[in-house]
C-alpha cells in the first residue's frame, strides 16, 4: 500500500510537472503556407500539431484528461484507462499511460487504421476490436461506445476518459488558441478547425470569446456527418465528423461552418504535400479544401491559420495509397 500510494504521488507529481515526453507536448509550430492556396489575397498558417510526440493535436486533451483525473483522485496506480477512440485520442492516451505505467484499453473499429492499431499495441496498449456497427445508425461510434460501458462494468476501478463530454478536453484548446494568437501577434481574422469531438472547435471558440477577439471561426466538417444537422452517412476518413452530435458541441460555437467530402480530403492532401512538401492526415486536407471553397469570400489582407491535426504516415495505405484512392474514388489524379 505505501508502495502504491508513492508511486499514485510520483504519478501525479510527473503529470504536473509534465516531466519527460509530457513536457514536449503543445507549444507546436506555426508556419506560413506559401503555395497550397492558388488564391495570393490573404496570409495563411498552418499549425503543425503532427509536431506532438504522440503525432497529432489529440496530445492535448490526452494529457489534460488524465491529468485533472489525476488531481481529483479518479486515478490511481491501479486505475485500468478506457477510452474508444479511431486512433488519435487512443494514442496520445497509450504514450501516457506507458510513461505512467498505467494499464489503458482503447476499443477500436474497422475503419481503424492497422498503422494506428500497430502504434497502439507497441506503446502497450490492450485492444477491443468492434467489428460490428450499431444496429440503429449502422456506425460504429456508438457500438465503440457501447463496448466502452461495457468493459466500465467488469473492471473494478476503471476510468472512461470520454472525449466527447469531457470538458478537459476543450479546456487543453484555451492553449492552443493563445499560442496560435500570441504567434500572429493577435492579428487572426480566420481559424479553420476540423470537427469530431468538437473538443478543439469548442476550446478554440471560448477562447476567442473570452478575449474578446474578432476572429471568425470556420468548423470544417465532412460529408456524412450529423454535428450541424447533416444527413448521416458513410465516412472513409477516420477521426472526421460524427456519427452523432457530442455531449461537448454548443450550437453558435462557430461563426460559420462548412462541409467537405472524402475526396476532398484526400486532394487536399495530396496538394498540401505536392505544394508544401507536409505529410498530413486526412483532417488537415479537409481544411485545404475548406479554406480553397471560402477563399474569394476572405477580405484582402486577412490572416488565416488551419489547425492541421496529425500526422499522414499513418494515412499511407489510404489517403496517399494510389490504389486506395482509384479504388474509392476512380482516375482523379489529375485533381492535385
Amino acid at each position: 500500500m505505501v508502495v502504491a500510494q508513492q508511486e499514485y504521488l510520483a504519478n501525479l507529481n510527473t503529470l504536473s510537472k509534465n516531466n519527460g515526453i509530457l513536457s514536449i507536448i503543445g507549444n507546436t509550430p506555426l508556419i506560413k503556407l506559401e503555395q497550397v492556396s492558388k488564391y495570393d489575397h490573404f496570409q495563411l498558417f498552418g499549425k503543425l500539431e503532427m509536431f506532438n510526440p504522440g503525432g497529432s493535436i489529440k496530445d492535448r486533451p490526452a494529457l489534460n484528461m488524465l491529468k485533472k483525473a489525476f488531481e481529483l483522485g479518479k486515478i490511481d496506480p491501479e486505475t485500468t484507462i478506457i477510452e474508444s477512440s479511431s486512433g488519435n485520442l487512443g494514442i496520445g492516451l497509450a504514450q501516457i499511460c506507458a510513461f505512467l505505467n498505467l494499464r489503458f484499453i482503447c476499443v477500436v473499429d474497422l475503419k481503424t487504421t492497422q498503422q494506428n492499431i500497430n502504434i497502439l499495441k507497441a506503446y502497450g496498449a490492450e485492444i477491443v476490436l468492434v467489428t460490428l456497427p450499431d444496429p440503429i445508425t449502422n456506425d460504429f461510434l456508438p457500438a465503440r461506445i457501447n463496448q466502452v460501458r461495457s468493459l466500465l462494468a467488469s473492471i473494478p476501478n476503471s476510468f472512461w476518459c470520454n472525449q466527447y463530454a469531457n470538458l478537459n478536453n476543450p479546456y487543453a484548446h484555451y492553449q492552443t488558441m493563445h499560442e496560435i494568437v500570441t504567434e500572429v501577434d493577435g492579428q487572426l481574422d480566420y481559424l479553420f478547425c476540423a470537427t469530431s469531438t468538437c473538443g478543439t472547435l469548442r476550446g478554440c471558440s471560448e477562447y476567442v470569446k473570452s478575449n474578446n477577439l474578432n476572429t471568425k471561426i470556420i468548423a470544417v466538417d465532412v460529408e456524412g456527418s450529423v454535428i450541424f444537422g447533416g444527413k448521416r452517412g458513410k465516412r472513409l476518413i477516420p477521426g472526421a465528423g460524427a456519427a452523432r452530435v457530442p455531449e461537448l458541441f454548443q450550437y453558435g460555437l462557430e461563426d460559420e461552418y462548412l462541409y467537405v467530402s472524402d475526396l476532398d480530403c484526400v486532394v487536399g492532401c495530396r496538394t498540401l504535400l505536392k505544394r508544401e512538401a507536409i505529410l498530413a492526415g486526412g483532417s488537415s486536407g479537409g481544411m485545404i479544401s475548406a479554406i480553397d471553397k471560402k477563399a474569394q469570400e476572405i477580405p484582402d489582407g486577412a490572416n488565416c491559420v488551419a489547425i492541421l491535426c496529425d500526422r499522414g504516415e499513418r494515412y499511407l495505405d489510404t489517403i496517399y495509397s494510389n490504389n486506395w484512392v482509384e479504388e474509392h474514388f476512380g482516375n482523379v489524379f489529375h485533381l492535385w
